[in-house]
């Protein structure tokens, strides 16, 4: 990914957001965006497939720890292609590099979430032979209770 890649990752981000029944809870903007991947101490990473000269599909990831495995690995956050160009290959391809990115680094992991209602999603997952981490509930604290949970500490 390069900074000029930035505002077609935001516009592909906000269409996932819709795609995911949530677009007023996406506020990610380029200066956000730029920042996390390119400031002084990165902490989100990104690949793009570009055809014709566009970007056509992204993958935007950061780096987890495995307490159990002694390693780190990697969270996919978002995986995105663009409408006219799925079924090219695409999403399999930035999920081949990031494989490649994990192995070169001697991580362990490549994770991430899919909705489960997402039935697109979820059969082309099956297709990578990946595991769905079943009897796990992901759980999230933001907004006021973040700030709740926060205060306690104080």
């Amino acid at each position: 990914m390069r900074p000029d890649d930035v505002p077609a990752v935001v516009a592909f981000v906000h269409e996932l957001a819709e795609y995911e029944r949530e677009p007023e809870s996406c506020l990610l903007t380029e200066a956000q965006l730029r920042t996390a991947v390119f400031g002084e101490r990165p902490a989100v990473f990104g690949h793009v497939a570009v055809v014709d000269g566009s970007v056509a599909a992204t993958a935007l990831w950061f780096v987890t720890f495995s307490t159990w495995t002694g390693v780190h690995g990697m969270h996919l956050e978002d995986l995105y292609v663009s409408p006219s160009h799925r079924r090219l290959g695409l999403a399999r391809a930035l999920l081949a590099r990031l494989a490649t990115v994990c192995l070169e680094r001697g991580w362990a992991r490549l994770e991430w979430a899919v909705l489960d209602w997402n039935t697109p999603a979820l059969d082309f997952y099956a297709t990578l032979a990946s595991s769905p981490m079943d009897g796990w509930t992901t759980h999230r604290l933001d907004g006021p209770a973040l700030d709740d949970l926060a205060a306690r500490d104080r």
